[in-house]
C-alpha cells in the first residue's frame, strides 16, 4: 500500500501546520515520498473518520493509520529500519522525546503571541472562523490583543531558546554533526513563524546568532525544502 500523508495546508496551498513540518523533514530524512492528501480545518470529518480523531498530520500504510507526529515517526524509524535513522538508536529516541515534549510545551507557547495575529491571515478564508473561535477561546482574548505586543513577548522567546542558542554555539546541529528528528521538531516552530508572519522572531542583534545560523541551515536541508511553499501574503486577502 502507497504511504499517504494528510497535510494541513491553509491559503493557496501554504504549509501553515508545524507538526506537518516535522513529518516533512522525517520523510526527507528517510528518503520516503508519500502520496499527499491536502487537508483544510473544514475537512475534519474526513479526518476523524480516518483516524477516530481530529488532528493533523495523519499516515496511511498497510492498512495502518497512524496519527500524532511523534508516533508517525516513530512508526516511520521501526517500518522502515534499513533507511537513515531518525533518532540514531534507542537512547536517542528517548532523549528526543524529552525535545518533543520541550518543543511542544515551552517553545510553540513561546511562539503563538509572535505570530498569531498574523497567522490566521495565512489561513483558508473557509476555516478562519474556526482557527479564530477554537484560538481566542485558547487564549481567553482577541487573536489581535493577544500579539498585541510582541515586542514585549519577545524576550521571553528568546529565554526559551537560551539552551538552543548555547548547544548551536558548539555544534552544528542539535543531535551533534548531522540533523535528526529533534532537529526537525525544534526547527518546526521556527518554520512556522517563517510561512505565519512577516516578523523575524530571531531578529539580528538579539543574542541568538547561532540559532540564526541553524535555521538556514534548516531551511537549506533536502534542496531547500524549508522555502519550497509560499510564505506569509504579500497583500491583503
Amino acid at each position: 500500500m502507497a504511504l499517504i500523508f494528510h497535510e494541513r495546508v491553509g491559503l493557496e496551498g501554504r504549509r501553515i501546520s508545524p507538526f506537518s513540518w516535522r513529518i516533512r523533514y522525517a520523510f526527507a530524512h528517510k528518503g520516503l515520498q508519500p502520496t499527499v492528501v491536502p487537508t483544510r480545518f473544514a475537512d475534519v470529518e474526513r479526518i476523524r473518520s480516518l483516524s477516530g480523531q481530529h488532528f493533523t498530520p495523519i499516515i496511511e500504510h498497510d492498512e495502518t493509520v497512524v496519527h500524532d507526529t511523534w508516533s508517525i515517526a516513530c512508526y516511520l524509524e521501526d517500518r522502515f529500519p534499513d533507511l537513515p535513522s531518525l533518532f540514531g538508536g534507542a537512547m536517542g529516541r528517548g532523549v528526543t522525546r524529552l525535545v518533543n515534549i520541550w518543543s511542544d510545551t515551552v517553545l510553540g507557547p513561546a511562539m503563538r503571541p509572535q505570530i498569531y495575529a498574523d497567522f490566521i491571515r495565512c489561513i483558508d478564508p473557509g476555516d478562519r472562523d474556526y482557527f479564530r473561535r477554537s484560538r481566542e477561546a485558547q487564549v481567553g482574548m482577541t487573536l489581535e490583543q493577544y500579539s498585541a505586543d510582541p515586542d514585549a513577548t519577545l524576550p521571553a522567546l528568546l529565554s526559551a531558546c537560551a539552551p538552543l542558542e548555547r548547544t548551536l554555539s558548539e555544534q552544528a546541529f542539535l543531535a551533534g554533526e548531522a540533523p535528526a528528528y529533534a532537529d526537525y521538531i525544534v526547527f518546526s516552530v521556527f518554520q512556522w513563524a517563517r510561512i505565519g508572519s512577516p516578523r523575524d522572531v530571531l531578529p539580528e542583534g538579539s543574542g541568538v546568532g547561532a540559532l540564526r545560523a541553524w535555521r538556514g541551515r534548516m531551511i537549506a536541508l533536502y534542496e531547500g525544502l524549508g522555502d519550497r511553499f509560499a510564505g506569509y501574503p504579500m497583500e491583503e486577502t
